[in-house]
């Protein structure tokens, strides 16, 4: 095996054999846990800094597995997958910093960051997928890891939404297995491609073809979680708050989001998608979606469920990028990917927070967050404010890019479509930094158990990864052009692979 075959089953590794080792300690060995946790993720950081400079300066990395002939296990390190995995693996790490401080007091933990490591693992087998079966396995190792995550505290209400996002997922794996099988009967592989490997087949087979297509865009738009697949999300905001970090910014709605690049531009390929005529009602669906969770979450009072409607529609700006028929669109629902991640996992934290610290968990109870809790606050409105395309934001970058996508492929009515979503973002977020900032808040809050530690705030192991998330929303809006940043590397995929 050679080094370029190693490094991406190194990566996988780096969390895999972490997890492993973790569901076998017992709880009392907290230390021990923490240091296989850490140790996991920093060297997973460094393994994919490894491959980002290979990749950047055109090596190859991959490794193929026959499993049963005519049938490959296959990883495939290339620009597009080291978007996704650098995201997973940036925020992973700080996300075990939140979760060891969220839950240093709480039980099972063993069981709980084993399958954390194992979620990981999966999202890094999906972004290095080199095949659709590939891409299936590790997506329903997605779904098996999660679920005792969002069941974690084991309450009534935590089965519950575990169950509903249980069931949505293994329905949704099951149409996607039907598309893959289908589909691998009509072609013989489904090796993924630059762009993609149907054309061949479409003189004889374009009815079947468009008939696969949905069957795969249903299959993965469950944890993309489009309308009207998306009702399992809002219900799994009843997991921790780690969890629902991982699952809007890092792992599951991105796992889906991932799907549909790939399918659109690896399968079937821009071009032929767009002969079928698959793209319009796919950019039809991410639209509706879009204005749908914003006006959803406009009603919401209990914030993690104004959050999670707001991923609703916010995660479809990335298929709305991928319908846009040209690269200008791509770019925007490519760093798109990354932007969301970043300021969807800091309003998260800060939620966590926010319940930790003082009981909020509706937003209602905001009045005065912010002056009790002003780094928090200020975290929490740095995610919101790029959440609405504010200006020096990342996610202005983000719509910035999509609307000129939108123009370039003649489809100005996306536009107002992006226009509309950021004024109902500003209506549903606006008011909670208002609340927060502005009005004086209780003389005793529903609780403030922490605060008795002797904290100013908040512990920093809760405190650290808000604040660095937040930071990141702001440098990725205003060094949007430097060679480090997001929006260059997605120029960089563009120009490799997906210019039209």
């Amino acid at each position: 095996m050679t080094p370029n075959e190693a490094l991406p089953l190194a990566v996988l590794a780096s969390s895999l054999l972490p997890g492993l080792l973790i569901f076998a300690l017992p709880e009392e060995r907290v230390g021990l846990r923490t240091t296989l946790n850490l140790l996991g993720a920093v060297a997973k950081v460094v393994l994919i800094a490894a491959l980002l400079a290979g990749v950047a300066a055109g090596e190859e990395y991959g490794f193929r597995y026959r499993v049963l002939p005519g049938l490959d296990l296959v990883f495939r390190a290339d620009a597009l997958a080291l978007l996704f995995v650098s995201l997973s693996a940036l925020l992973w790490f700080f996300t075990t910093l939140y979760a060891i401080g969220y839950l240093e007091s709480g039980p099972h933990r063993s069981r709980f960051f084993g399958f954390f490591s194992l979620c990981v693992t999966s999202t890094m087998g999906i972004a290095m997928a080199g095949n659709l079966f590939t891409f299936f396995v590790f997506y329903e190792l997605l779904t098996l890891s999660t679920f005792p995550l969002v069941a974690h505290r084991g309450t009534p209400q935590a089965m519950r939404g575990a169950t509903v996002y249980l069931a949505y997922t293994l329905l949704g794996g099951t149409v996607l297995l039907t598309g893959i099988v289908w589909l691998h009967s009509l072609a013989g592989h489904t090796d993924f491609a630059q762009g993609g490997f149907l054309g061949v087949l479409a003189a004889h087979h374009d009815a079947t073809l468009r008939i696969i297509f949905v069957l795969l865009i249903a299959g993965v738009g469950v944890k993309a979680a489009l309308v009207p697949l998306h009702g399992w999300l809002p219900q799994a905001m009843v997991a921790p708050a780690p969890v629902s970090a991982l699952l809007h910014a890092v792992a599951v709605v991105k796992a889906g989001a991932f799907g549909v690049v790939r399918i659109v531009y690896e399968v079937y390929g821009v071009e032929f998608a767009q002969a079928l005529g698959l793209l319009l009602p796919l950019a039809v669906i991410a639209a509706i979606t879009i204005v749908w969770g914003s006006l959803r979450a406009l009603f919401q009072d209990d914030l993690k469920k104004r959050l999670a409607f707001s991923t609703v529609s916010q995660v479809a700006y990335i298929v709305l990028g991928v319908a846009l028929f040209g690269p200008v669109g791509t770019i925007g629902g490519l760093v798109h990917l990354v932007h969301q991640g970043i300021m969807k996992i800091t309003l998260f934290f800060c939620a966590g927070n926010y319940a930790e610290t003082l009981g909020i968990h509706k937003v209602s109870q905001m009045d005065g967050a912010g002056r009790r809790m002003p780094l928090t606050s200020l975290a929490f409105t740095v995610a919101a404010l790029g959440m609405m395309g504010a200006p020096f934001t990342a996610g202005a970058v983000s719509k910035a890019w999509l609307a000129d996508g939108a123009r370039t492929a003649g489809m100005d009515w996306a536009v107002w479509v992006l226009s509309v979503s950021s004024l109902l973002n500003a209506a549903y977020f606006l008011p909670i930094a208002w609340r927060s900032w502005m009005r004086p808040g209780p003389r005793v809050w529903p609780q403030e158990h922490i605060a008795a530690r002797g904290w100013r705030e908040t512990p920093w192991l809760l405190l650290l990864p808000p604040l660095v998330t937040a930071l990141a929303t702001l440098l990725f809006g205003v060094f949007a052009h430097a060679a480090w940043s997001p929006l260059s590397w997605a120029q960089l995929i563009a120009q490799r692979e997906y210019v039209p």
